[in-house]
């Protein structure tokens, strides 16, 4: 039963992180880039934990007194890095919308954030059929992330670079750059799973906040996860405040439509704090295979979800048949994948699905 609450945990968490982007959609055009996004950063990274952070963490802020900065310095590093790579996914919505930012950031998220804890933790498990099965089911993941990647390119072929409106980083409304779009998602999900690497190193904290003020689970799950999004401070909320001081396009929080772009983006900090939690309570359930196993499935059906809230929204009207075909190739892939995953991990509990 554990193992089937973890992977409920971590479908639901999917589901919200693969819609917090799709609230940007529907801002003005003419918001700069840094008046929602730097509103969004100050609630996913400040507001909201510790606004509810006494309310579920039972002793919160005792529980990082007692866990001391041996305990912390890890996830907050980290965490810092998770902070860089949510910052860049906001640009790559902007310059290539959310399918392809989706698809490419998330897929670099499966390779990096499932197999640099297992490099790192258990290297030895590469060499034994269920190394070997992880293998296969992340190759699949990517796969599908490529397919999904090439149904994008035909549409932007498609449709003759129109295909999204961007709204540069700097302040500038341009067309979408394909190229740096590319290149920014693919290293903001390098850097994005960073938070994966931060909670692998925040059992410390977990285990204070369990062991010795008597929190559960879910509870211990909420200060690891506040700690680490307080070290994505740093980085996210210090680029938003220079480019808002550069552009000074913090005169436009008293226009017309500034409030609108504030609730948009604690609507979009909401599903993204809820997203991280759930993946932290998934992993919480799950135990030592939570990262090679859980991190891909988790990204894999982001991915879908993603993708569907792009269709939903128009970003592939008109896009034609063969970029249509190799979207819903590349989700069926993806979902494969899951399963492969699912296997491995049959291979290395037989029997743990009834845990």
């Amino acid at each position: 039963m554990t193992t089937v609450m973890g992977f409920f945990w971590l479908l639901l968490g999917a589901m919200c992180g693969g819609s917090f982007g799709l609230p940007s959609k529907y801002v003005r055009k003419d918001t700069p880039w840094e008046n929602l996004w730097g509103p969004f950063f100050l609630f996913v990274t400040i507001i909201i934990p510790i606004a509810l952070g006494p309310v579920i963490v039972k002793d919160f802020f005792a529980v990082y007194g007692r866990a001391g900065w041996s305990a912390m310095m890890l996830p907050l590093i980290f965490g810092l890095l998770w902070g860089l790579g949510s910052m860049t996914l906001g640009m790559s919505f902007a310059f290539i919308g959310l399918s392809l930012a989706y698809s490419l950031n998330y897929g670099a998220q499966i390779v990096t954030g499932s197999m640099v804890p297992m490099l790192i933790w258990s290297p030895g498990d590469l060499a034994t059929p269920y190394g070997w099965t992880v293998l296969g089911g992340v190759a699949l993941c990517l796969l599908g992330v490529v397919a999904c990647g090439k149904a994008a390119m035909l549409k932007e072929r498609k449709l003759g670079g129109e295909a999204t409106e961007a709204a540069d980083p700097e302040g500038v409304a341009k067309k979408p750059r394909m190229g740096i779009g590319v290149t920014v998602a693919i290293i903001s999900g390098v850097l994005c799973a960073c938070y994966a690497v931060a909670n692998t190193f925040g059992e410390g904290v977990r285990k204070v906040a369990v062991d010795q003020f008597g929190n559960s689970a879910p509870s211990a799950a909420w200060a690891v996860m506040s700690l680490i999004v307080w070290g994505g401070a740093v980085s996210s909320l210090a680029y938003c405040i220079g480019l808002t001081a550069k552009n000074r396009s913090w005169k436009q929080f008293d226009q017309a439509g500034a409030g609108r772009a504030i609730g948009l983006a604690f609507v979009m900090a909401l599903l993204h704090d809820a997203a991280i939690y759930l993946l932290g309570l998934g992993f919480s359930e799950l135990g030592d295979w939570s990262m090679p196993v859980g991190y891909p499935v988790f990204m894999s059906f982001a991915i879908i979800v993603g993708n569907f809230h792009g269709f939903r929204t128009g970003e592939w009207r008109g896009a034609g048949g063969k970029s249509i075909r190799w979207i819903l190739t590349g989700i069926l892939i993806l979902i494969a994948g899951v399963c492969v995953l699912g296997l491995a991990h049959a291979i290395k509990t037989p029997g743990a699905v009834g845990a």
